[in-house]
This record gives C-alpha cells, sequence and structure tokens, in this order.
C-alpha cells in the first residue's frame, strides 16, 4: 500500500528492437583474425556503432548495458557491461552489469533488459555478448564440483558438447550422418547466397585489427564460412567425439571469437526519440532439459514460449534457430514436424557457417530476423531460439512491425482493460 491507501498500477509496456549490429566473426587461435584483439574492445566497437547508427539518441538516455561472456575472466571480466560502457564513451551515469548463460549469454541479455522496460525499470538498454574463444577456449578455468561424476547427477557426457550431440543421434536414430552432412552443406551455400544479396554486410560493424607478428588488417566479412562445401567433402571429415560417430566438424558450429549488441526500448520511447522499430518482443521462455542431450532444449522452451504468447507452431513464419550441431537443428524441427530444407528456417545459413561465438550468438540471431521481416512483410512472427551448455533451451518470438496487422495486439489489450473488473483493491483483473 502507499501512504495514501491506494494501490499503485503499473502497466506492462510493449518492448521493441530497435538495432543490432555485430562483429565479423573469427576463427579462434593464434591464425585467426582477432587473436592480437582484446573480447572487451569487440564489444566497444559495437557499442559504439549501434550510437552512430541512431544518431537521434541520446547516449544519456541509455539507462542499462548488459553484456553477456561464458568466461568471465580477463578481458571478458571485470563486470564487462559496465567496462565496455565507459570504454565506449558512455556518460558515467550509465550503469552496466555482465551476464552469464553460456551459449543464450546475448538472448539472456535482451530478455533480462527487455523485463525491466515492460517493468518501467528502463526505457532504452544495450544488451549483447562477446566471446573470443581464443583468448578463453572452451572450458578453460573451469572447476566442476566433483559432485557431478561422484553422485552420478550428470552424465559425464554433459561436460563435452560434442559428445551431448553425439547422444542426441543416439536418441533420434532417423537423424542420420547423411542427415546433418546435407543440411551443413545448405548452411554454407544459404550463407554464400546471402552475402551475395548484401543481407549480412549491414548489420556488420568493422573492425582493424593487428595479429601478433602482422600488420593492421581491416576486417568486414566473417572468416569461418567455407562456400562452395559439399556433402562429399563433409564425408571425409572424422568424427573426433566418438570412433565411429556422427558429428563432425563440418556438421558443427566452430571455435569463434566476435561480439554483438542490441538496442532495445519501450515503443512509447522508440517513438519520442524517432527511432526505428525493427521488431516487437511478443514472449520468451527458457527451460531446462537433461544436460547429457542438452541439443533438444529449443523444443520446451519454444513450446513455452508459445504457450505464454498463445500462439502455435503453425503461426510462426519464420526460424532463426542457433545451429551449435546440425543435429540439434534437425530434431527441433522433427519435433515439429518442419522439413529439413525448409525456407522458413535460417535463410541466411547459421553458425555450422557463419561461426558460433557462444555468448554473443543469440543478437546474431535477431540481427537475421529483424533483416529477413524487412525483406518479408508477410511473415507476421518469427522466432529466435538456441540450445543450452548443460541442459537449456532457450526462445524467443518477435513480431514484424512490417506486417499489414500489427499493431492490433495493442487495440485488443486496450478492450480487454476497458472491460477488465477490478479486484478489491482497485487493480485490474
Amino acid at each position: 500500500m502507499s501512504p495514501s491507501g491506494n494501490t499503485q498500477q503499473r502497466t506492462v509496456r510493449d518492448v521493441v528492437f530497435v538495432d543490432g549490429v555485430r562483429t565479423p566473426f573469427g576463427k579462434a587461435g593464434e591464425k585467426g583474425i582477432y587473436a592480437g584483439t582484446r573480447a572487451d574492445d569487440l564489444v566497444v566497437k559495437c557499442i559504439r556503432d549501434l550510437l552512430r547508427r541512431n544518431p537521434s539518441l541520446p547516449a544519456e538516455r541509455v539507462d542499462e548495458v548488459a553484456i553477456a561472456a561464458t568466461t568471465q575472466t580477463g578481458d571478458q571480466g571485470l563486470t564487462i557491461g559496465r567496462t565496455a560502457a565507459l570504454l565506449a564513451g558512455l556518460p558515467r551515469t550509465v550503469p552496466g552489469f555482465a551476464i552469464d548463460r553460456m551459449c543464450a549469454g546475448a538472448m539472456t541479455a535482451v530478455t533480462t533488459t527487455a523485463s525491466g522496460i515492460g517493468f518501467g525499470a528502463y526505457d532504452v538498454v544495450i544488451a549483447g555478448g562477446v566471446e573470443h574463444m581464443g583468448n578463453h577456449p572452451m572450458g578453460a578455468g573451469a572447476d566442476p564440483n566433483p559432485r557431478f561424476m561422484s553422485e552420478r547427477l550428470v552424465d559425464p557426457a554433459a561436460l563435452n558438447m560434442g559428445n551431448t550431440a553425439e547422444n542426441l543421434h543416439d536418441r533420434f536414430p532417423a537423424i542420420t550422418k547423411e542427415r546433418t552432412d546435407a543440411y551443413a552443406a545448405a548452411s554454407q551455400a544459404k550463407l554464400a547466397a546471402a552475402y551475395a544479396k548484401e543481407q549480412i554486410q549491414p548489420d556488420l560493424v568493422p573492425v582493424a585489427a593487428k595479429r601478433p607478428g602482422a600488420g593492421w588488417a581491416l576486417h568486414t566479412t566473417d572468416e569461418p564460412p567455407r562456400p562452395g562445401t559439399t556433402v562429399a567433402d563433409l564425408a571425409e571429415l572424422r568424427t573426433p567425439f566418438r570412433p565411429h560417430g556422427r558429428v563432425t566438424a563440418g556438421n558443427a558450429a566452430g571455435l569463434n571469437d566476435g561480439a554483438t549488441a542490441a538496442l532495445l526500448a519501450s515503443s512509447d520511447a522508440a517513438e519520442e526519440m524517432g527511432l526505428n522499430v525493427k521488431m516487437r518482443l511478443v514472449a520468451y521462455a527458457f527451460a531446462g532439459v537433461e544436460p547429457e542431450v542438452m541439443g533438444i532444449g529449443p523444443v520446451p522452451a519454444t513450446e513455452k514460449a508459445l504457450k505464454n504468447a498463445g500462439l502455435t507452431i503453425e503461426d510462426i513464419g519464420l526460424f532463426e534457430i542457433n545451429e551449435a550441431f546440425a543435429v540439434q537443428v534437425l530434431s527441433f524441427l522433427d519435433h515439429f514436424g518442419i522439413a529439413d530444407n525448409d525456407p522458413r528456417v535460417n535463410r541466411y545459413g547459421g553458425a555450422i557457417a557463419v561461426g558460433h561465438p557462444l555468448a554473443s550468438s543469440g543478437v546474431r540471431l535477431m540481427n537475421q530476423l529483424a533483416r529477413q521481416f524487412e525483406e518479408d512483410p508477410s511473415v507476421r512472427y518469427g522466432i529466435t531460439t538456441m540450445c543450452i551448455g548443460l541442459g537449456m533451451g532457450a526462445t524467443v518470438i518477435w513480431e514484424n512491425p512490417h506486417h499489414a496487422n500489427y499493431g492490433d495486439h495493442a487495440a485488443a489489450t486496450a478492450a480487454t482493460t476497458d472491460t477488465s473488473s477490478t479486484d478489491s483493491k482497485g487493480a485490474v483483473a
């Protein structure tokens, strides 16, 4: 109760995706394009470019900076959201924080700050992620509690993502190596086609980097893609996680470096400042699954998000699914009765081709969905979804502002509010 005895009424506000950018993704390791570059400097470039691309946004109007990293140490430590905000030149009054949900780090940064916008705590936020897997190899410095093994809390395979992908093959024998290789080759081809049509380049931030022992170079395209890859090429690759296995370097995402950042706002703040709206957040959900088959995580997360939104899978016109492993994507498609080559799925290709710098990838999915919404106004709803290490999944449902029926939800909400009864405390029921 307030001092006057009246309960404060609060309205959940619409959250919109204004813009998103990313660095070109590089290969991890001493030969990669970012071998001599700090992780936090990659994030800084993304933040600065968001402000450059949206000049009507005063820097002091940014209410929060949330940056994810899976390995939060060294150049990815020290509360990277705050340090990146300072390094990017944002006013010192702008706070920031770090977040970790492994592969879904950036996605969680978006949903967490979006919830703050909906609640009214923020008007405008920057959310993203970074992973420099060259500086911080996967699992480096980790110290899993011995109880995981001694008490059999998880299968030992759960601590190795490649093994969890092999387990998915065991669980779903209809997903053969031939199918995963065919899917992987198609991902490479779709990314090459998207590059040829300049559908990827508009959201890339050029990065000047100097490798040890080499000169400076300006990087404007992704390093991992292998255009022209064929199923025959992939069939020759070894299976490092299991003898005579099915998971290879060709049908899985690689080890990569890169950063992403997105600009989110309340719909009224976006209108006030003249910010473009690329998508509206409809619903999101996270779910847990057995850690040893973590790749199935997007299935329950999507079912939960659809239920929250009052939608069905048939309402979704575009899917951006992170391709940690081809088998993981195919298990999702099979569950929902979607064909391997359905044109709604990963139109620009995915992580198998472009790379997967862990905590940064969620915003890459959003960038690509937003671009596809602009190109295809016939689609009203799309999803971004991904599996997460240690047995989780994440899904965000978005609405296309270019669709003819966009905005109808506002009228429906108003009608419901007008006809709602009130409870004994005066709050809208």
